[in-house]
C-alpha cells in the first residue's frame, strides 16, 4: 500500500520485541487513544481531491484509507494534513484557500488539510520521474539490471527536482510547527516546534525529516515506509549521491517505522553499509552523525467492524447479485489489485491457466474474477503491462470458454463496492506480489468473507510474516507452485477454510488504523 491508501503473533526474532511498537502490556489501546499538542501529517497524497465542473465549479471529493481512518480513530486536538496538488483543480482549490488551508476555505474535508501548489514540472519530475520509476523500481526489486537503469544527465535534472518537492513540504511544516508570534498555540510552547509531532509518510517525502531537523529543530518526527526497503547491494543501483540522501534524510527522524522486521532489517542494513552508521539491530537503534534514530515495526491492519458495515451497504449487495448471477454458482478464485508492476497479475493469470489445463474436471465448476485497477497510466511501463494482462485474460477466455461458462471475468474499471462484494464471494484469494511491503487485500478478505476462503498469499509481501501462518504461502515467480496452491484451496475441506478464514480475519482486525498511527505517536513520545 503506497501513496497512502492504509496482530496476532509475529514470526520475527524473540529480542525483536521492542521494535514492534506494542502498547505496555497490560494496557489497552483504548486507554492510549489521546494524544494531547499539535500533530501534522505530511503525505504527497491528501485525504480530499478536487475536480473541475464544466463550468469551472470545483468539486471536493473525500478519500479514504489507513490512514484518514487512523486519524479518525486517534484523539487529536490539533491536527494537520499537509498534502500536494495533483492536479489543476488541486492547485486551483489550493491558490484560492487562505495559506492553502483547504478547511477554512469552507471545503468539506475529513481532517484539517494544507494542500501546496508545487508547480506541474517540479510535480512531475518528482512524482513520476524520481518517486515512482527510480525510487519505486529498486524498492521492490523490479529494475531489468541489463538494461535498466541509466543514470544519465536527465537524472540531474530529475533529483534537483525532487530535493525541490521535499524543500516544498519541509517549509511548509516547518511554517505549521512554529506557532504565531501574535497568537502562540498553548499546544505549541516555548521555541518553534517544541511540543510538535510530524509524521511523514513514505519513499515521495524520504528527505523531508532531515529537512525539517535543520529547519525547526524542536520538533519530534516520524517517518513510515509504507514500502518494501531494498537490501544493500540492490540499493546500490542508485547513484551514490541520491542513495545516501535518502537515508540520510530518513535518519532526520526520531522514529522511522516499517510494516514488516523484513523491510526494518533491510534499512538498517543500508545505512551501516552505505553510511557507515552505527546500529544496535535488537533495540532498533541507528546513529549518525551524533544523532539517533529509533527503528520500529507497525504491521497497519484493517478496521474490521467498519469494513464489514461498508460491506453490508446496498450497493454491495446489488454487485453480489450480480457476480452470483454472473458465476452461475461456481466457486470464485478472486484477485484485486492495481496494474502495478509488482502485483505480479499476469503470473497469476498463467497459474490460473495452468489450473484449468491441469484439471478439466473443473471446467464449468470455478471462475476467476480479476479485479486489475489501472495505475500510473503515465508512465510507459505501466501501460505495458496493463496490456499483457489484457492479453493473457483475452487468451484465457478464448481458450476455455463454453456455452454457459466464463472461466476469467476481467474487471478495469474500479469500483470499491464491487471489490467489498467480491471479498464476500471469494472462496479463493490471490495475493502475489513479487514483492509487497503490506497487502491490504490479503487482511481485508478474509474479514469480510461469507464463505471461509482461502488466502493464497506470496511469501514476498509485508502481510506474510503475519498471515503466513494460516495462508497458502507461494514464491510469487513459481506460476506451476501457484496453480497447485489454487487446487488444493479449491478442494480444502470446508471446516479447515473456516478455520483459517476465522484466524485471518483476527489477525487482520487485531492492530486497526487507530492503534497503528497510534503506536507511532507513541514511540516519539
Amino acid at each position: 500500500m503506497s501513496d497512502i491508501q492504509l496482530s496476532g503473533e509475529y514470526f520475527t526474532r524473540p529480542t525483536a520485541t521492542a521494535r514492534q511498537g506494542n502498547p505496555p502490556r497490560g494496557l489497552p489501546w483504548a486507554a492510549m487513544n489521546h494524544h494531547p499538542g499539535r500533530v501534522l501529517v505530511a503525505s504527497n497524497r491528501g485525504p480530499v481531491s478536487f475536480s473541475l465542473d464544466h463550468d469551472g465549479t470545483l468539486t471536493a471529493r473525500r478519500g479514504g484509507g489507513g490512514l484518514v481512518s487512523g486519524l479518525s480513530d486517534v484523539g487529536l486536538s490539533d491536527l494537520l494534513w499537509v498534502c500536494s496538488a495533483l492536479n489543476d483543480a488541486d492547485r486551483t482549490a489550493a491558490r484560492q484557500a487562505p495559506d492553502g488551508r483547504l478547511d477554512q476555505a469552507g471545503y468539506d474535508t475529513p481532517v484539517p488539510v494544507q494542500m501546496l501548489p508545487i508547480p506541474p514540472d517540479t510535480f512531475d519530475l518528482a512524482y513520476n520521474a524520481v518517486s515512482n520509476s527510480i525510487i519505486w523500481f529498486v524498492h521492490h526489486l523490479l529494475y531489468d539490471t541489463p538494461n535498466q537503469p541509466r543514470f544519465g544527465a536527465e537524472f540531474a535534472r530529475q533529483w534537483a527536482a525532487y530535493q525541490d518537492y521535499n524543500a516544498a513540504f519541509a517549509d511548509a511544516l516547518a511554517a505549521a510547527a512554529s506557532p504565531s508570534p501574535a497568537s502562540p498555540s498553548p499546544a505549541s510552547p516555548g521555541p518553534a516546534g517544541t511540543g510538535v509531532r510530524v509524521m511523514v509518510q513514505d519513499y515521495h517525502l524520504a528527505l523531508v525529516p532531515g529537512m525539517l531537523a535543520r529547519r525547526c529543530p524542536g520538533v519530534r518526527i516520524a517517518h513510515f515506509s509504507h514500502t518494501p526497503w531494498a537490501p544493500p547491494e540492490y540499493y546500490r543501483l542508485l547513484p551514490e549521491e541520491a542513495g545516501r540522501a535518502l537515508l540520510e534524510g530518513i535518519l532526520g527522524a526520531d522514529h522511522a517505522g516499517f510494516h514488516s522486521e523484513r523491510w526494518a532489517d533491510a534499512f538498517i542494513d543500508c545505512c551501516r553499509e552505505i553510511l557507515g552508521a552505527e546500529v544496535d539491530r535488537d533495540a532498533g537503534l541507528v546513529t549518525y552523525q551524533g544523532h539517533r534514530c529509533r527503528v520500529g515495526v507497525h504491521p497497519l491492519g484493517v478496521d474490521a467492524a467498519e469494513l464489514r458495515r461498508r460491506a453490508a451497504e446496498p450497493d454491495v449487495e446489488e454487485h453480489i447479485t450480480a457476480l452470483s448471477r454472473a458465476t452461475n454458482g461456481a466457486r470464485l478464485i478472486v484477485r484485486i489489485d492495481r496494474t502495478e508492476l509488482s502485483k505480479n497479475i499476469v503470473r497469476g493469470l498463467a497459474a490460473y491457466r495452468e489450473l484449468l489445463s491441469e484439471h478439466p474436471e473443473l471446467h464449468g465448476h470455478v471462475t476467476h474474477l480479476a479485479c486489475a485497477y489501472p495505475s500510473r497510466y503515465d508512465l510507459p511501463q505501466y501501460r505495458e503491462y496493463t496490456a499483457s494482462v489484457e492479453q493473457i485474460a483475452g487468451e484465457i477466455s478464448a481458450e476455455f470458454r463454453r456455452p454457459g461458462w466464463e472461466p476469467l471475468i476481467l474487471q478495469v474499471k474500479d469500483d470499491y463496492a464491487r471489490s467489498l462484494a467480491a471479498y464476500r464471494l471469494a472462496d479463493v484469494v490471490v495475493v502475489n506480489p513479487i514483492r509487497d511491503g503490506m497487502n491490504l487485500v490479503a487482511k481485508e478478505c478474509p474479514v469480510l468473507s461469507d464463505r471461509g476462503c482461502v488466502l493464497i498469499l506470496s511469501r514476498e509481501t509485508g502481510a506474510c510474516p503475519e498471515l503466513g501462518r494460516d495462508a497458502l504461502v507461494v514464491n510469487p515467480y513459481d506460476v506451476s507452485a501457484t496453480a497447485r496452491a489454487m487446487y488444493q484451496a479449491l478442494v480444502m475441506p470446508q471446516p479447515e477454510r473456516e478455520r483459517r478464514c476465522a484466524a485471518l480475519a483476527r489477525t487482520a482486525g487485531a492492530r486497526p488504523p487507530g492503534q497503528w498511527l497510534a503506536d507511532q505517536l507513541n514511540a516519539l513520545d
